[in-house]
Order: structure tokens, then sequence, then C-alpha cells
């Protein structure tokens, strides 16, 4: 599958849980728990997608573009901002006003960054990336997003090298705290593609 075809099944499920995030604000204790449960499955998603652009997508961005670094900066930046939210919403109890608000300024910011990628870079890279490196490109973060980071980290440098090295051993651990923790429960499967 092309890199653009894998983001965008990667945005249309992150985009489903926001909608059904802004949805069930109900207070019980019930919509409060699957509240958390489904919080908790946008930040593992959210985080490995992030990742996965960082390893391969940005720097691609950065290649392919007489404008990529002015690109790619501006999304690793917007990604920079969303790690910290999930990282709020990760250590927040759900329901609490801290919860909330980092919840509710993520959603924002993550519509935006999507409305960037989608709107702004893909067109862009979609005229001079050849398909075949498209394919690639997709093949290739489809394979990373099984070992990538189910957690935020914000601390992580961005980078390609980085991601490649510290968000490996972060993914492993995450990993590892996730079989233990019972999160494991909470990752969401992968997103349809065609």
């Amino acid at each position: 599958m092309d890199a653009l075809t894998f983001l965008r099944a990667d945005h249309e499920s992150v985009l489903g849980m926001i909608e059904s995030l802004e949805r069930g604000r109900g207070t019980s204790e019930t919509e409060i728990r699957n509240r958390e449960h489904l919080a908790t499955s946008l930040v593992i998603a959210a985080s490995q997608h992030e990742a996965v652009e960082e390893q391969f997508f940005w720097p691609a961005v950065r290649k392919s573009l007489p404008e990529g670094d002015e690109l790619a900066d501006h999304g690793l930046e917007q990604e920079e901002s969303g790690k910290q939210l999930l990282q709020q919403i990760e250590h927040s109890e759900a329901g609490s006003p801290e919860f909330e608000q980092a919840l509710t300024d993520f959603l924002v910011a993550m519509r935006e960054h999507i409305d960037y990628e989608q709107n702004q870079v893909w067109p862009r890279f979609a005229e001079v990336e050849p398909p075949e490196d498209m394919a690639d490109l997709g093949d290739r973060m489809a394979a990373a997003k099984k070992k990538a980071p189910t957690r935020p980290h914000p601390k992580t440098p961005s980078g390609p090298g980085a991601q490649k090295t510290a968000g490996l051993a972060a993914a492993a651990t995450d990993k590892l705290r996730d079989m233990a923790g019972g999160r494991k429960s909470d990752e969401p499967a992968d997103p349809h593609t065609p």
C-alpha cells in the first residue's frame, strides 16, 4: 500500500476515536471507564502513528521537496505539542478536569495537524514522489508501526535516527508495561486499508 493510503487509514481511525470521545462525555462510572479505555486506545494509536511519521514520512518530505524542511519542521512541531497533551491524558484520571482539558486540547490540535498534513503536505509530496517509492514507504511505515512506541515520549528526539534507536527501546519498554498492566487490551486494531 502506498504511504498516503497508510497514513489516511490511520488518520481516519484516530478521527473516529476523537468523534467517539467528543460524543461520550457522560459522568456515570461506566461512561467514564469506557472513556478511559477509548482515550488509552487513542494514546496508543496516535503515539504509534507519530513515531512512524517521524521515522519515515517527515524525512521523505525533507528529501523530496524543496520546501521539505519547512513543512517537516512545522509538522514535527505540531506533533511535539500533541505528545505533551497525550502525556497529560495518559497521566490524568479519566473524567477529571485535567483529563478533559488535555483531551479537548488534543482533539483540536490533532484535527489541525491532520488538516495540515492532508491539505498542505500530501498534495505536494504526491506530485513529486514516484509511485514505487510511495509504495515502498507505505510498506516500511506499516511494518514499523507494529514495533512503534505505544505511549508518547516527548523527550525522545523526533529525528529518524533517534526513532530507530531510542524509539525502539521506548517501544520495547512500552510493550512490556502494556502486557504487565493490562493495557494491551486497549490497543486498537489496525485500520482497514483498501
